[in-house]
């Protein structure tokens, strides 16, 4: 991996999100606070960049567990901005009810409406508020092998750490004082009890970053299991669309 200077790494992102968010002329930056080590790094990013006033963090819960809630608070409390917990769950239980009679719902639409419904609410704020940017907190590995939700918490308007490997951002956290337990926890995106993100893809974040790492740098794999290094490259083939503007018709050279 990669050598970085970890302190002007972390002054570099705090002054590239000042820039960004004086060009754009903005009022607030708004956050989704999950409670994991991703949202709370960016949230500590934001606050020592733009000043803590400025800064909204929203906790969505929808049918999710009570220490991923507690730990969303205390992030909010340490880093002192300002911070709503805004439940979802009864607004999800009556739209699928309201659905069901049409569709039979699966567990993969169910899930991922979740988080659209996350992002719907944080652009609610961001327009109530003022001209507000909803701020992305997922790093490198998520983004590029597409673990995120199109249109969901895919839908954002600024990613400070999209660059970062995993690794990187344990790094910047503990610079930054956040929380051991919120740091040491097995990242979740949170959509159904007990699942995690290494769970679910399948491979460590390590393994992910490695390999990544690799691809992005044109380095040899030499040491590397063939097998993970296929499923990463898949992942991120398949993941391609989630990354581009929806493909429009060219008109080309079509006269009358």
């Amino acid at each position: 991996m990669r050598k970085l200077n970890y302190e002007k790494l972390i002054t570099a992102i705090q002054y590239w999100i000042k820039d960004y968010f004086e060009l754009a002329n903005a009022d607030g930056l708004i956050i989704g606070i999950s409670g994991g080590i991703d949202s709370s790094v960016t949230a500590a990013l934001c606050v020592n960049a733009i000043g803590k006033t400025k800064v909204y963090g929203l906790s969505l819960p929808c049918e999710s567990i009570s220490e991923d809630i507690e730990d969303a608070k205390l992030i909010a409390k340490q880093l002192g901005f300002n911070f709503k917990v805004i439940d979802l769950t009864s607004i999800y239980r009556k739209y699928l009810n309201d659905l069901t009679p049409f569709i039979s719902p699966i567990k993969k639409a169910t899930a991922n409406l979740k988080s659209r419904m996350r992002m719907i609410t944080l652009y609610y704020f961001g327009q109530t508020l003022g001209n507000s940017l909803i701020v992305g907190t997922g790093n490198r590995a998520e983004i590029a092998i597409g673990y995120f939700t199109k249109y969901g918490d895919g839908g954002t308007d600024i990613e400070p750490i999209g660059r970062l490997y995993k690794q990187e951002v344990r790094e910047i956290a503990k610079l930054l004082k956040i929380p051991e337990r919120i740091i040491n926890k097995p990242p979740s995106p949170g959509l159904w009890l007990g699942q995690t993100d290494e769970g679910e893809i399948g491979l460590s974040y390590n393994t992910i970053d490695e390999i990544l790492y690799r691809i992005d740098n044109n380095l040899d794999f030499e040491g590397l299991e063939k097998k993970n290094i296929e499923k990463v490259k898949a992942l991120m083939r398949n993941a391609e669309h989630k990354l581009k503007m929806p493909p429009m018709f060219d008109i080309g050279n079509i006269t009358s």
